[in-house]
């Protein structure tokens, strides 16, 4: 019978975490969404478990620098609702990125992390500048 080897949860969140520095001068919005998730998962590590939250901090720089492909400044819509009726607002890229640049890198890496108890805390560790 084979038995897995795995670290105990105590362990891996006591573990002190890093600071990594990422530039974001001229990297596409989901390219550079991605290395971020990556590193605030701990998928970077070799002691990753999903159910561990593990990840290190990640300290973003030139955020109103970040290459958006496309047409998606003018075209791509946020869209949510209120829940009420007749609530369901929009607002486009472009304008909240003309309000706030790391807003939009923001919602980017909200949505591609996991959708489970593990992301606030994981969000918590993602700094824009």
């Amino acid at each position: 019978m084979n038995k897995k080897i795995s670290a105990k949860s105590e362990s891996a969140q006591n573990k002190e975490r890093n600071t990594i520095q990422i530039d974001a001068t001229n990297k596409p919005l989901g390219r550079l969404a991605t290395e971020v998730v990556l590193i605030l998962r701990g998928k970077n590590k070799p002691t990753f478990q999903p159910h561990i939250d593990a990840g290190d901090i990640v300290e973003v720089i030139n955020a109103d620098k970040i290459k958006i492909t496309g047409k998606k400044m003018d075209q791509k819509e946020y869209i949510w609702h209120s829940n009420y009726p007749g609530g369901l607002k929009r607002k486009k890229m472009s304008d909240i990125f003309k309000s706030d640049p790391g807003d939009v890198l923001k919602r980017a890496v909200v949505g591609m992390l996991p959708k489970n108890k593990l992301r606030p805390n994981m969000i918590k560790r993602l700094k824009i500048k």
